[in-house]
């Protein structure tokens, strides 16, 4: 699956309606954003049972502001519509990909369990 954009009226019904989602919060002026994009959409092509999204922070600016991004890029990853990845800084392709296959294979209710 290529990326999607997302804007502030689909978040919560693509966060809940799918298994994992992974978005990137960027802006168009953005260097290390500009690099990571890339990045993004290829490992976004080895996993289409999971929805890479990207929020332009400038066009919502208010999504942005509800998520408390400070800066740019941050990537968000949910599961199960739990928040289980949330850093600033673009990851290499090779750091991304581990991060994706980790997701896949975290069992959310037991290390809900494990938290409580």
């Amino acid at each position: 699956m290529a990326t999607i954009d997302l804007k502030t009226a689909d978040f919560d019904s693509t966060v809940a309606d799918n298994d994992i989602v992974l978005v990137d919060f960027w802006a168009s002026w953005c260097g290390p954003c500009r690099q990571f994009g890339p990045i993004f959409e290829r490992v976004s092509e080895k996993h289409p049972g999971v929805v890479f999204a990207k929020v332009d922070t400038e066009a919502e600016q208010q999504l942005a502001s509800a998520a408390g991004i400070k800066s740019i890029p941050t990537l968000m990853v949910f599961k199960q519509g739990y928040l289980v990845f949330n850093q600033a800084g673009a990851l290499p392709p090779d750091a991304l990909e581990d991060l994706v296959n980790q997701v896949i294979d975290l069992d959310v209710e037991k290390a809900l369990a494990d938290q409580g």
